[in-house]
């Protein structure tokens, strides 16, 4: 690996600067900086599939990350403002292991949630003191079960209001996955699910959720057998349309729970040893069909490739993502450090169909995207958003701001991740911003 060099992300140079797309001069892409010294030693705070980092509640935008003293910070900004205001918790992570992300979500009165530092161990949360205040009150539980052994923790909000909780409780290769309801009206946790997806003690399912517009819950899922991640295998899919508590396959014959390898519905089948990554990414488009993409290789030997994988209403259908020719091999434990991040998928309806976009870290560590204008078009325009390398970045973005706003905003840093190794980095701390890309602008300029 090639020795980190801490470097300035363009647009964190002057505060609201733009985050020039390469050899484009009127780029949409932008980054408004948030703080200058977060920790880089890791990908923690840059890291994909947390669900989520920023979110959007009316007009006031959250964030958070770990500075370089490992100390959660968070942040919040009006979206008609260019500056954040920050305030440092008193809980410290451990943020040199990239499993142990931030994630958060606002509910629907206005309150802060956030779960932070897990890798399987015991439950971090707390949440706001008031509505729209970024002081978090005592660490508690939320409902005392099943709360010692959490990893991937991910918020997402109902269209109501509540919120839902997903997390691994176990290990991996052998880990289930359980389900939290809060109610906003009452201020209180219950359990949905104990074991949603299970296991069996054999492998464990490494997941992302979506709800789409009419509340729908979209899941998908890889399996993976044992902690070294060349394991990884298939891609499976479940939706629920009563907020988790019944679920499906695609054509809406139920699923009995838990889910497990031999009843799960499988989007298409992959080999163990193809360099398919966990977790996917999930996204519904407006009449509620599931989107889903990862990256793979094909046969043996070929390049990792990201392909969407879709439902049109009557069958999966796979397309292949952008072109890629370098080769690479996933494989072992820990943290990995490919030279490609995961993905995430975002679709918008137009007057042709679905346009899908794709956006992630390139082989050049700059961040892309990728948009491909319907599903039977056939050539992917891809484009940068950044001049520079954010060395292992990979996105999350702030789901509240694609859907009210069409904007995608995601936290951006310059940060190394060593492979398969999560000790303390070497790395000096660097600065971090939010990118904020139009893609709508894009095309009519």
């Amino acid at each position: 690996m090639r020795p980190f060099m801490p470097l300035l992300i363009i647009g964190l140079l002057a505060l609201g600067g733009p985050c020039m797309a390469s050899g484009d001069p009127a780029g949409t892409a932008r980054v408004i900086p948030i703080s200058g010294a977060a920790w880089a030693g890791s990908s923690v705070n840059v890291v994909a599939n947390i669900r989520q980092s920023v979110f959007t509640h009316g007009r006031t935008q959250f964030a958070a990350f770990y500075d370089a003293d490992r100390f959660m910070v968070l942040a919040r900004r009006s979206l008609d403002a260019g500056q954040w205001e920050t305030r440092r918790t008193a809980y410290q992570g451990n943020a040199a292991n990239a499993h142990n992300s931030i994630s958060l979500v606002v509910d629907g009165a206005g309150i802060l949630h956030v779960a932070w530092d897990h890798h399987a161990s015991q439950l971090n949360y707390a949440r706001g003191v008031a509505p729209g205040s970024i002081e978090l009150g005592p660490k508690q539980a939320m409902t005392g079960q099943l709360e010692s052994r959490v990893t991937y923790p991910q918020f997402s909000r109902l269209p109501g209001g509540d919120l839902l909780f997903l997390y691994r409780d176990g290990a991996s290769g052998r880990g289930s996955l359980v389900l939290n309801r809060y109610a906003a009206a009452n201020g209180s946790w219950t359990t949905v699910q104990t074991n949603l997806i299970d296991g069996e003690g054999e492998r464990s399912p490494y997941w992302d959720m979506t709800i789409d517009r009419q509340g729908t819950l979209h899941l998908a899922w890889v399996w993976r057998e044992s902690p070294d991640v060349a394991t990884n295998h298939d891609i499976c899919y479940a939706r629920s349309g009563d907020e988790g508590r019944t679920w499906s396959g695609s054509d809406g014959s139920r699923v009995a729970l838990p889910i497990t390898a031999r009843t799960a519905e499988y989007a298409v089948r992959i080999p163990q040893h193809s360099n398919l990554m966990n977790s996917p990414a999930i996204t519904a488009d407006d009449q509620g069909r599931p989107y889903v993409t990862t990256y793979w290789s094909a046969a043996p030997g070929a390049p990792p490739r990201f392909h969407v994988v879709h439902h049109d209403g009557t069958a999966w259908r796979s397309i292949e993502g952008p072109a890629r020719s370098d080769v690479f091999t996933l494989s072992g434990g820990g943290t990995k450090a490919p030279p490609i991040s995961r993905a995430v998928v975002l679709v918008e309806r137009t007057g042709q169909g679905n346009r899908i976009h794709l956006v992630y870290r390139d082989s050049g560590g700059r961040v892309t995207a990728a948009t491909l204008e319907q599903p039977g078009a056939r050539t992917w325009t891809v484009q940068d958003l950044t001049v520079q390398s954010v060395g292992a970045w990979e996105p999350a973005i702030d789901p509240a701001a694609w859907s009210g706003l069409r904007q995608v905003h995601m936290l951006v840093q310059r940060v190394m991740q060593r492979d398969g190794d999560d000790r303390t980095g070497v790395a000096a701390p660097t600065p971090i911003g939010l990118l904020v890309w139009s893609p709508d602008a894009d095309r009519t300029r």
